[in-house]
């Protein structure tokens, strides 16, 4: 048996015994000395379960005083090594998404799942120390602001945000209705009916420098509307996809891209030389150019024409900064 299920046949024991010696508890629950004694000891220290040694009985009983009100009770939700391994997985993630983002709300729930973490037989510590999460290029939200977007978004409120176009160099002021709040690699994005373009729009929210909300009720978007403007290009960039791009990727590459995922609805498939031909449906070609020149000399652009011409002048203009 698990560790759990050790607690609570302890409990058992405890309960329906006056006194339980040390080898009815080795010989019942199937495990040597050491492991009572910790589990004794984890029973007392952690839970408060009032468990003592009788001398005269030479055994472990429940000391029971009946003035004193009730402080020990079996938590009525346990887990097992893997439940619980995977909690640690999520309290790293909770830790390493936004340093500082929501510290003051996720504290509290970071400090119960280490209590459950140390419930098994490996403490927090050791275990936290096997898992890292790393992040690159990471884009930073101030915590005030997400809190706004966050409780507009949950509250469903209309907001106004003064957002900068990175590409146009201006900022301008728009009114939304949020929709719902998306984590794509390492940055924040909020996606929104845009009240000022009347549509669907999606806005990075580090590059969001102020909000303020209306207090009107917010526009809802239907769920399959929302998943057919946003999921249907490639990436971050949304909109309904309107053309597919067929890359080549070498016998080398191949042997990963296969196995990567780069939208719900494409295509691949090996050659007679190894070579993986694979095909991704977009509306906006930016994201795609990026990931496509991530592997260098490593694929080819068969189609369509306008992405391969891109993709080549780009090639030519990143050779033109190296020179001869």
């Amino acid at each position: 048996m698990d560790r759990t299920e050790r607690f609570y046949r302890l409990d058992q024991l405890l309960q329906e015994r006056r006194v339980v010696p040390m080898e009815t508890l080795i010989d019942d629950l199937e495990v040597s000395r050491a492991t009572v004694k910790r589990d004794l000891e984890y029973l007392r220290d952690r839970l408060n379960a009032p468990i003592v040694w009788d001398r005269e009985h030479r055994g472990y009983r429940y000391e029971v005083h009946s003035e004193d009100p009730p402080r020990y009770v079996l938590p009525g939700l346990w887990f097992n090594a893997t439940e619980v391994h995977a909690l640690l997985t999520m309290e790293q993630l909770l830790a390493d998404l936004q340093p500082g983002l929501l510290s003051a709300h996720i504290e509290p729930l970071r400090t119960r799942i280490r209590m459950l973490l140390e419930s098994v037989d490996h403490s927090a510590e050791a275990i936290e120390n096997r898992v890292r999460i790393l992040h690159t290029a990471v884009r930073p939200v101030r915590p005030e602001l997400f809190q706004a977007i966050a409780s507009a978004t949950l509250g469903r409120t209309r907001l106004v945000i003064e957002h900068y176009n990175r590409s146009t160099d201006e900022t301008l002021e728009r009114e939304v209705s949020p929709q719902r709040i998306v984590y794509y690699r390492d940055t924040w994005y909020l996606d929104t009916w845009c009240h000022l373009r009347k549509g669907l729009r999606s806005f990075s929210m580090d590059a969001i420098g102020h909000v303020s909300s209306t207090g009107k009720k917010a526009r809802n978007v239907a769920e399959a509307k929302l998943k057919a403007f946003f999921e249907e290009g490639y990436g971050i960039f949304s909109g309904q996809a309107s053309s597919t791009a067929v890359l080549r990727f070498s016998a080398t590459n191949a042997r990963w891209v296969a196995k990567e995922v780069w939208h719900p609805r494409q295509q691949g498939e090996f050659d007679a030389d190894g070579r993986y031909e694979l095909r991704v449906p977009y509306s906006v070609d930016t994201e795609i150019i990026m990931d496509i020149l991530r592997h260098g000399p490593e694929v080819e652009v068969l189609a369509p024409p306008g992405l391969r011409d891109k993709v080549r002048e780009r090639l030519a203009q990143a050779g033109a900064v190296y020179g001869d």
